[in-house]
């Protein structure tokens, strides 16, 4: 593959266009961004690749075009991709959800065009070209959607891509993965948002300085909640039969936390803690995450 064009240089946007400049993968890398900010800061990169706010200033075959951009805003980009790709185009997605995605994207694309979904498990809760990183990628999994009817060559050709940029490649239909990040990325950043906005509501009603004693939990849970919210919109309401599933879950377990508390059922409690901690082993085991202690920055 000789030419990338990457849609959106936000953070996951800028960190593919760092990781392949890094990589030397494409002999040409494209940009289409229309806000006038990221095309400044993404220009202070001195990255050799040409941005455009605009499909048709491309004249040349495309290979690989990633979606960066927030999924509700797809729909306005396939049109311009439909003139733009042919039957050696891959055509491929950074997005949380894929099930209602791919069906849409499916009946949109050309029918000659490739569309394999990819999603890099990686990020964080800022955002910007600012903060884009050639190893952000490295040893993350990217979950790349497989299905019968794939071209089995840009299949191996997008596992390869991914797998350059230091990724650990694997792969799910589209429904087995929007059922796992439902409950584990999901749930928890909506956990996330409606605890900090419980916090709020608490310190109006009681007139209590909570913000300032945030230190542990609060802390934490702020730092999820402080991610885009155009983008955690449109997950929760293309992942929604899965979210409200999760949501439903979420309340029963907590219901019975709640049960427990209420009667001092002292044995129950301590069970149902002991068990949820053995989870915290199991993620630092699978070296997705680190064991040592984090007291507070």
């Amino acid at each position: 593959m000789s030419n990338i064009l990457i849609v959106g240089c936000g953070l996951i946007g800028s960190s593919i266009l760092r990781a392949v400049n890094n990589k030397k993968i494409f002999k040409n890398i494209f940009i289409l961004e229309k806000s006038k900010k990221n095309i400044s800061i993404i220009k202070k990169l001195k990255i050799k690749c040409k941005i455009v706010n605009n499909i048709k200033n491309i004249s040349t075959n495309i290979d690989l075009v990633i979606l960066c951009t927030p999924m509700s805003q797809y729909s306005k980009i396939i049109s311009k991709i439909n003139k733009l790709a042919n039957h050696k185009t891959i055509v491929t997605d950074v997005g949380s959800t894929k099930e209602l995605i791919s069906k849409n994207m499916k009946r949109k694309l050309k029918k000659n065009i490739s569309w394999i979904p990819s999603h890099p498990i990686t990020g964080s809760e800022v955002s910007g070209p600012q903060h884009g990183d050639k190893n952000l990628f490295k040893k993350k999994w990217c979950v790349l959607i497989k299905e019968k009817s794939f071209n089995k060559s840009h299949l191996s050709k997008l596992q390869s891509f991914w797998k350059k940029l230091g990724s650990k490649v694997i792969f799910m239909n589209s429904k087995q993965h929007d059922i796992i990040f439902s409950i584990t990325s999901h749930l928890p950043h909506l956990i996330a948002y409606n605890l900090v906005k419980t916090a709020t509501d608490f310190e109006k009603q009681k007139k209590y300085n909570l913000i300032k004693f945030s230190a542990g939990g609060l802390r934490d849970f702020s730092r999820i909640a402080a991610s885009n919210e155009i983008m955690w919109r449109d997950i929760f309401f293309n992942n929604k039969k899965n979210m409200i599933s999760a949501i439903n879950l979420f309340i029963n377990n907590l219901n019975s936390f709640k049960k427990d508390i209420n009667l001092s059922k002292n044995k129950e409690i301590i069970n149902k803690l002991i068990k949820t901690k053995k989870v915290r082993k199991k993620i630092v085991l699978l070296k997705q995450d680190t064991s040592k202690p984090d007291f507070g920055r």
